[in-house]
Order: structure tokens, then C-alpha cells, then sequence
């Protein structure tokens, strides 16, 4: 398709001015941690499990914080613990667990056989993750891949039995990427759930055995069906970067995953918030996994056509926040959605503006496109025409990822005849218009052309402020999702901490190595 006519001047004022908030927040994020992320440095030591339906990590880390010496971090009494026990980590959680070790008063051991054996450790753990990319790559070139936009689609039972009964039978449908939704409140928790379940809210919990079982059951599919069906899952909520974890060692695809959403839509503190998403996109990064990001749910809240400049604003920010944590373009699924409602005049040009936007302005990203849900209504016969609209859209503008529309929207949660329609939908407007983007182009001037020029210049303008004001400032005063967040309010803040002078974290130091990261805080690459 013909490009927009797009001030790059006026992209390049955006981006700059995305840049400067998230540095600016980069050095705030250095100084400090949380307890989740010294649960997640735990977790990549190899330790899981619970012991009286807590988990480990929790139990370590509640005692860490409990006699004074979690503001140096976690992985530094684990492994002195180790070494003067002669333990593995796990063995030295358990013992901590069932009262028989106090990780206060350890023997201090060699500083050079203390640095050898750190090195160790870290390496060995992250070299599994390394592992599960490479496998990943090796299923992808044995088996192909679909062809993008990926048919993205949803299981939702809360049993993840029958989420993988369903699973199979949507990738034999056709679609390239399940999803499973996570239970309703879990990202309100102050830890991972532990084991198979089969009981949730609206959704199934995210545990890395559910994740483990789901993920050996669509490489069986993809077997069968002979292209590698990508597993989704959600890494948000107060357990941001373990559930990052739980899913590099099981080797999910994609990760929802965004800057602000849990701050905004779950009132989750957005200190806690930020420096929790920080690590967890490192993560993400070295496992390869493509991160999605919410912005298509500002658009719940808000109107669609007077909020996209804050859909761009997100994205803009969405891929700053991601470049500080190693996330190449190619693993940024930014989000947006096609929520205008559908008794607008031109409606469809308007969207079409925003689609086409977003590719010209991150060309190298996957964007992962949402269909309508705020405007259907349960007349399934106009919902399957909005769903559609929405699927000309994403071919005519080359979007990566395409969540498909369900004519049942608002009425249930997908049947399987459900997503069966929607995948015809999308496969046969796809195919029959693969090409269309090649043989037209957008009118000089015109209405697409002006409405992309109006909602970039309020992007610029709404990122300017916030580089001048602050992005705690902004939220504060609801510039987003007509939302507003305090700063020291919402859940988690007591869980943030200042971190002490000796404070100590060498996966964050060997990843930002691999992730070819600068060994200083608060530096863009």
C-alpha cells in the first residue's frame, strides 16, 4: 500500500520525547527492587515448589525481608547458604522452609571461590533458557509457521484440561497462536500459584505447570497439523517478572506485557509496577518471546476516536521502556484496536488512518491488532460484519498478530463453533486480499491522510508534556484511559525497596551481558 504522507520530523519529536520519560524513569528503576523480582532472581536458581501451599520463594523472601537483609538482594544468602552447606538451592529453601537454616549469620566463603561458583550457578540457569530458544527455532524451521497476521485466539474454561482439548481444536481450525486467559484477580496476587488447575474465574491460572502442560500439548498439534502453534499467556500483575520466568523455562511464544496496564486497569502502584516491568521484559527479551502490549484497552474507557493520540503516545512509550530492556523491534507486539464504533461516519477511514500509522511508525514490529468489543452488542449478524471490517483492516496494513473478533462477543465466552466462524472469516478476507495493500495508495490530503496528521500532532504534544512534567505526574492527573493513579497508592507499594550499596543481582548483570545491554543504568543503547 502507499505510505501516509507522514511528518518525520514530527515522528521523530515523539520519539525522542518517549525516550527522555523512560530514561528519566531508568534511573529511578536502578535504585530500587522489589519483592517479586528477588522472588524471580530465586526462581532462576532453580527453586519452586511450595511447602504448606506457600511458595518457597515467598517464604524466603518474607524471611529476607523479616530480619533486615532484603535490600541486598536475595541471590547473595541463597548462595553463600550453598556453598557453607554443600546444598543446591532448592535444598536450601526447603531447609529454610521447615525452620532447620537461617539465612542470617551464614559463613562468609572465599571471595573467589564465592565468585566462581555465582558465575556458575548463573550461567548454567540461563543457559536453560538459551535452550528453550533454540528449540524454538528448531520446531519453527522443521515444522514452518503460519503466515502473518497470525490468527491469535482464546480458551477461557478455567480447567486447563479442557483448555487444551479446546487448543487442539482451534489449531486444527487454523489458528497460530492460543491464548490462555488467566483467571480473573490473579494479577492481584502476591504470588505464582503452584501445580495443575482446573478450577478458575473467567480464565485459567497461570502456573508454570499448566503452562508446561498447554505447551506440550500444542507441539503435538503442531505436529499434526504441521505448522508450530505459538502459546500465549499473561505476564502483568504483582508477579509481573516470575510469571516472565515460569514462562522462558517452558517456553511460552508471547507474553502480554505492558508498561502501564496493570496501573492503570488493575490499580497495582505504578512504582512497584515500572520496576517489576523492567526485569521481566529482560526476561522476555533473552527468551525470545514477543511481548504484547495493552493499549487497545485505554480504548474501553475511553472514546476511541478522541483517545487514539494516547494509544500512539503508549506505543511510542510501550517500545522506549522495551529498548532499555534488550526487546529488539522484532518482539514488540504493540497494541491497538479497532474500537471506533461502528455508527460513526467514515468509521472505517479512521481506522484505517490508525492502522496504517502504526506500521509506518514501527515498520519492524509484529502490532498485535484487537478486534471490537465495546460496540457489539450481541446482534451476532452485525458483529460478524464489524469482525469483517476489522480483518480488512489488518491485510490492508500488514499488521502481525490479529486477536479475531467473535460474532458472540458480550453474550459468552468463545464455543468452539465460535472460533471456527471467526477463523473463516479471517482466513477468507486474508486470502482473497492478500495483495490489495500493493495495488492502492491514499489520497494526497485526504480524510485518512489529515485524520493520521491530527492524531500524531496530539501524540507529540501529549509526550512533550509528559517528558516536561514526568510520566508519575501524567498518571496522576489521568491523561491515560481517563484513569487517574496516585503515585503511593494502589496495591504493592510495600513491596518496592531502596537498594542497599551491596545490593546484589548477577542475572540482571550476566542478562544485560547477553542482551548486549550497557553495564550502566539509565544509558540508552
Amino acid at each position: 500500500m502507499g505510505c501516509l504522507n507522514l511528518d518525520t520530523h514530527k515522528i521523530n519529536r515523539a520519539r525522542e520525547a518517549a525516550q527522555n520519560i523512560a530514561q528519566s524513569m531508568d534511573q529511578f528503576i536502578s535504585q530500587r527492587s522489589t519483592v517479586a523480582t528477588e522472588r524471580t532472581v530465586l526462581r532462576l536458581l532453580g527453586i519452586d515448589g511450595v511447602y504448606d501451599d506457600i511458595p518457597y520463594v515467598n517464604i524466603i523472601v518474607e524471611q529476607l525481608q523479616s530480619s533486615g537483609m532484603l535490600e541486598g538482594g536475595a541471590f547473595t544468602p541463597i548462595m553463600k547458604a550453598c556453598m557453607a552447606y554443600h546444598k543446591t538451592p532448592q535444598e536450601i529453601a526447603e531447609a529454610v522452609a521447615q525452620g532447620e537454616l537461617s539465612l542470617a549469620n551464614i559463613p562468609q566463603p572465599a571471595p573467589e571461590r564465592y565468585e566462581q561458583e555465582s558465575t556458575r550457578w548463573v550461567k548454567k540457569q540461563l543457559d536453560i533458557i538459551q535452550g528453550k530458544r533454540e528449540e524454538r527455532d528448531q520446531f519453527i524451521q522443521t515444522l514452518g509457521e503460519g503466515q502473518q497476521p497470525y490468527l491469535y485466539v482464546i480458551v477461557a474454561t478455567g480447567d486447563i484440561y479442557e483448555d487444551i482439548r479446546q487448543a487442539r481444536v482451534a489449531a486444527r481450525q487454523g489458528a497460530d497462536i492460543v491464548a490462555v486467559i488467566r483467571s480473573t484477580g490473579q494479577s492481584l496476587l502476591d504470588y505464582v500459584p503452584y501445580g495443575i488447575t482446573r478450577e478458575g474465574y473467567g480464565g485459567t491460572y497461570a502456573t508454570q505447570a499448566n503452562f508446561k502442560a498447554m505447551r506440550e500439548a500444542l507441539d503435538d498439534v503442531g505436529e499434526e497439523v504441521g505448522r508450530y502453534i505459538r502459546l500465549c499467556n499473561y505476564c502483568s500483575g504483582l508477579c509481573m517478572p516470575e510469571i516472565a520466568v515460569a514462562g522462558a523455562f517452558e517456553r511460552l511464544d508471547v507474553m502480554l506485557n505492558d508498561a502501564l496496564y496493570g496501573i492503570l486497569f488493575r490499580d497495582i502502584n505504578m512504582q512497584r509496577t515500572l520496576v517489576d516491568q523492567y526485569f521481566s521484559r529482560m526476561i522476555n527479551a533473552y527468551a525470545g518471546i514477543m511481548i504484547n502490549t495493552g493499549e487497545d484497552n485505554y480504548l474501553t474507557t475511553a472514546d476511541a476516536v478522541e483517545a487514539a493520540h494516547t494509544v500512539l503516545a503508549s506505543q511510542f512509550m510501550n517500545e522506549q521502556f522495551a529498548y532499555y530492556s534488550g526487546l529488539p523491534s522484532q518482539q514488540l507486539g504493540l497494541g491497538h484496536a479497532f474500537e471506533m464504533s461502528p455508527d460513526i461516519k467514515d468509521g472505517f477511514l479512521l481506522e484505517l488512518a490508525q492502522a496504517q500509522m502504526a506500521r509506518q511508525i514501527f515498520p519492524e514490529a509484529p502490532l498485535k491488532y484487537m478486534p471490537p468489543t465495546k460496540h457489539m452488542t450481541g446482534n451476532i449478524f452485525k458483529g460478524h460484519i464489524q469482525d469483517a471490517l476489522f480483518n480488512v483492516v489488518s491485510i490492508m496494513t500488514n499488521q502481525g498478530v490479529q486477536l479475531l473478533g467473535m460474532m458472540t462477543e458480550a453474550m459468552h465466552t468463545p464455543h468452539m463453533h465460535d472460533r471456527q466462524l471467526a477463523i473463516e472469516n479471517a482466513q477468507y478476507i486474508f486470502n482473497n486480499m492478500r495483495h490489495l495493500s500493493d495495488e492502492i495508495t491514499f489520497k494526497p490530503g485526504g480524510k485518512i491522510e489529515q485524520r493520521a496528521h491530527d492524531v500524531l500532532d496530539q501524540a507529540v504534544q501529549l509526550l512533550e508534556e509528559m517528558a516536561q512534567r514526568g510520566l508519575f505526574e501524567t498518571l496522576e492527573e489521568g491523561k491515560f484511559a481517563d484513569v487517574k493513579r496516585p503515585r503511593d497508592g494502589g496495591r504493592g507499594l510495600s513491596g518496592v525497596f531502596l537498594k542497599s550499596p551491596d545490593y546484589a543481582n548477577p542475572f540482571e548483570d550476566e542478562l544485560r551481558s547477553r542482551l548486549k545491554l550497557s553495564e550502566l543504568r539509565g544509558v540508552r543503547q
